[in-house]
């Protein structure tokens, strides 16, 4: 079991990022809070869980205990998959998660692409009894600058909306609303950008 990676960032997306550790890159699937706390070129240490499947051998990074945690405790409910699990913890982070959970608040859960009302119900019920082990609060993880003034940003935030299980149609919609912080900061972070399309969507 692969718990924790740490050594320099090689490469990063919105969604990803590629450690290197002595030579070897490891890939690994995180939320865009954790990808936007990293810098190429600089040394990081990401907590992990390794999803074992039959064609597939999938690394999760997490900056903070209480985000695996909440990951981890997700994946226990039937139904719900590593990709789905990360998608909640990205759109909500533990201490929200909890919060939903301890109050029925299904409103909160469906927020997650791929949770409907059903599913959030059935997740509250077998789940109400284990969140007390999730930390009440999530130190919130300082975005680098990223120079978006190119157009590479679309491509990257409507990428990891996607890969968090958002259509192209309304990934490319939560792009074209947060093109005005870009407009206002052509240095804004690409994890600010993440988090703004996040919440455009839970909006809609």
């Amino acid at each position: 079991m692969i718990s924790q990676l740490s050594g320099a960032v090689a490469a990063l997306g919105p969604n990803w990022a590629v450690v290197d550790v002595s030579g070897v890159g490891f890939k690994v699937a995180c939320t865009p809070a954790t990808a936007a706390g990293l810098r190429p070129g600089e040394q990081c240490l990401l907590l992990t869980t390794l999803i074992v499947r039959e064609d597939a051998l999938t690394l999760y990074g997490f900056a903070e205990a209480s985000e695996r945690a909440a990951f981890d405790l997700l994946l226990t409910a039937s139904g719900v998959g590593p990709k789905l699990a990360l998608a909640a913890i990205s759109v909500l982070n533990p201490a929200e998660l909890v919060g939903a959970i301890q109050q029925d608040n299904v409103a909160a859960l469906v927020k997650v692409p791929g949770i409907g009302r059903k599913g959030a119900e059935k997740i509250i019920v077998e789940l109400r009894d284990k969140v007390a082990i999730l930390a009440a609060d999530l130190e919130p993880v300082a975005p680098p600058a990223t120079d978006s003034s190119s157009e590479l940003w679309r491509e990257q935030v409507a990428s990891g909306l996607e890969g968090l299980g958002w259509s192209s149609k309304d990934a490319d919609a939560a792009v074209e609303k947060v093109a005005p912080l870009v407009d206002d900061d052509p240095r804004v972070s690409l994890g600010r950008l993440m988090k703004a399309a996040l919440q455009s969507l839970a909006r809609s």
